[in-house]
């Protein structure tokens, strides 16, 4: 590819490959959505999505055999008077640039969409995932991926929940963040009576003596539903279960007392899903 946008390179102190040389995972973890406006999408399968979902790219590091493949894509990306750059460099190069073993040979940093307010978010929305404190991103990423294969209309998280568009998180949802509408409330559990408020029942996933079962809840679904699910280890706290319609649990067998929340997410989804 000759195309004037393509840049080559071996150096990586160069002042314009800057977005990249920071990308550690501890790093990452530590960006706010505030303070760059921005998000990393990795794989070759990610980055087209986001193109697909009109999120904004700002530029791209690649691995050669990726251009020919997201040709269409850079091609697409391209906006007049504003040349997108897309960085090329040898697999070595790419990762000592950027910190890590850099997935599938394709980086984009992609400008993060505006997030819908909470009433927004849930008008027309029959099925609701509500996430506490879900800090690990690989059980964010699940989630997200099975909200949009089961029928999930929006997910909300709390202020301390991971972020969905952390790379991690949008790779394992192979990139389903951005069809499954989604925002973060600012406080918490106040949150939860806003969701209320649109007209929807909260059922909080949890161990609870009073919990009805999940066939129970299947037996009787409401019209508009959403269900609220806790972190690994301590679940849910009391605020939010206190704040919820009613408490539901998943029987198990074998002495097991819980799943983990992302298998608990998917369980809980297809039993509830929209006929």
């Amino acid at each position: 590819m000759s195309e004037p946008w393509v840049v080559r390179v071996d150096d990586v102190a160069d002042p314009r490959l800057e977005p990249y040389t920071r990308l550690t995972d501890v790093a990452l973890r530590q960006r706010k959505d505030t303070a760059t406006g921005t998000y990393v999408a990795e794989s070759s399968l990610v980055v087209r999505r986001a193109f697909e979902a009109g999120h904004r790219i700002e530029s791209f590091l690649l691995a050669e055999r990726w251009l020919e493949g997201l040709a269409d894509v850079i091609a697409g990306a391209q906006r007049p008077g504003e040349t997108v750059p897309v960085f090329v460099g040898e697999p070595a190069t790419l990762e000592r640039l950027t910190g890590f073993h850099l997935h599938r040979g394709a980086l984009a940093i992609v400008h993060r969409p505006a997030q819908p307010t909470i009433p927004e978010l849930l008008a027309g929305a029959r099925r609701v995932a509500i996430l506490e404190d879900v800090t690990d991103h690989t059980n964010v990423g699940a989630i997200f991926r099975s909200a949009a294969a089961l029928g999930v209309d929006a997910v909300l998280v709390s202020p301390r929940c991971a972020d969905p568009l952390y790379r991690r998180a949008v790779r394992v949802s192979m990139g389903a963040v951005f069809s499954v509408p989604w925002a973060r409330a600012e406080t918490w559990p106040a949150a939860l009576e806003t969701v209320r408020a649109a007209g929807l029942t909260l059922a909080a996933l949890a161990l609870d003596d009073d919990a009805v079962t999940l066939e129970a809840l299947e037996a009787d679904l409401p019209e508009r539903l959403a269900l609220v699910l806790g972190t690994e280890g301590p679940g849910l706290t009391p605020a939010a279960v206190e704040a919820c319609d009613l408490v539901v649990r998943i029987p198990m067998a074998r002495a097991v007392d819980s799943l983990n929340v992302a298998a608990a997410a998917s369980v809980a989804f297809w039993a509830t899903r929209l006929r």
